[in-house]
């Protein structure tokens, strides 16, 4: 901490948000509040159906699970205050705590990552090697992806963090942006950073496409074999996979655009930015929910349940 504070100047940065207009950000805050409380119990809500009900007890739902998790993490990051922002004239935020945001954005954004690959395995072994399915996925390699999502989401931030942290910040100090993010903060830096652009490049931007194209890859494969089937067990599968496909183009598409050129100008990186932090996490729920028949019933048990308690005497 002593090293940041003797190289910086600045003691907080400005966030110039969506818009100065006043009644702008009040339309905003009346957007985005009720989407938050919808991320928040969407995401929630899946996390505690597949918990305690007993017929989602399987490596899908699992991951599922986790999955709802990260993007609840994911837009509590930096969402509150972007919610209170729009409340305020004067939006900022410490050095110490947009180093904060970036961290964990980036934390819970890598996890996020890994765990769409281990659900496309899962999958893939689901829909191309059944007879094998439930020897390959066991507990024990669920807890395994489980690991390894946490694990590549803290080398993923740290080994970008720990470079940024030691930056000198003598101004300006002004994010174009709703919240803190590395390819803005870094081009505040008061020294040379074509170094660090690089590493932000390679590490989310080439990391996030070659993901992406692998992704898409092992997606065309279980489409083909569900193709060369007929039966209701493939239009189940095919169900899924749609669910999946459609999360993953939403999860890659705004992060690879951002961060395979993170130094251009380009203004529609603030609304992307929204897009990938807030919008994705609230499809998420809905997109396999609505596409999930045994999603929708464990939910209603629930809520039943939950329900039929608060009316008993």
């Amino acid at each position: 901490m002593a090293l940041l504070n003797n190289r910086t100047n600045i003691t907080e940065f400005i966030l110039l948000g969506l818009s100065s207009s006043p009644e702008v950000q009040i339309f905003f805050f009346a957007i985005f509040f009720p989407v938050y409380v919808a991320i928040v119990v969407g995401n929630l809500l899946i996390v505690i159906s597949v918990i305690f009900d007993s017929h989602l007890h399987s490596p899908m739902y699992f991951l599922l699970a986790n999955l709802s998790f990260f993007d609840f993490c994911l837009a509590s990051v930096a969402t509150p205050k972007v919610i209170a922002d729009f409340l305020r004239k004067h939006k900022t935020v410490s050095v110490w705590g947009c180093m904060g945001q970036m961290f964990f954005m980036h934390f819970f954004g890598g996890g996020e990552m890994s765990l769409l690959i281990a659900m496309a395995i899962d999958r893939y072994v689901a829909i191309c090697k059944p007879l094998h399915y439930k020897t390959i996925m066991r507990p024990r390699m669920l807890i395994i992806f489980l690991i390894l999502s946490w694990t590549v989401g803290f080398i993923h931030t740290t080994s970008q963090m720990i470079f940024t942290v030691g930056l000198p910040f003598c101004g300006p100090n002004v994010v174009d942006s709703i919240f803190c993010d590395l390819p803005l903060v870094i081009k505040l830096a008061c020294t040379e950073t074509y170094n660090l652009e690089l590493l932000v490049i390679a590490n989310s931007g080439l990391l996030s496409l070659i993901c992406f194209l692998l992704l898409l890859m092992s997606y065309v494969v279980m489409l083909v074999t569900i193709w060369k089937r007929s039966s209701s067990a493939s239009s189940k599968a095919l169900s899924t996979l749609s669910a999946h496909i459609t999360v993953v183009n939403l999860f890659f598409g705004p992060a690879t655009f951002i961060y395979a050129f993170p130094f251009s100008s380009y203004t529609v990186d603030k609304f992307l930015s929204v897009f990938y932090s807030i919008i994705t996490p609230l499809l998420n729920p809905i997109i396999y929910t609505l596409r999930n028949q045994e999603m929708k019933a464990a939910i209603k048990r629930l809520c039943s349940q939950k329900i039929g308690s608060w009316l008993k005497p």
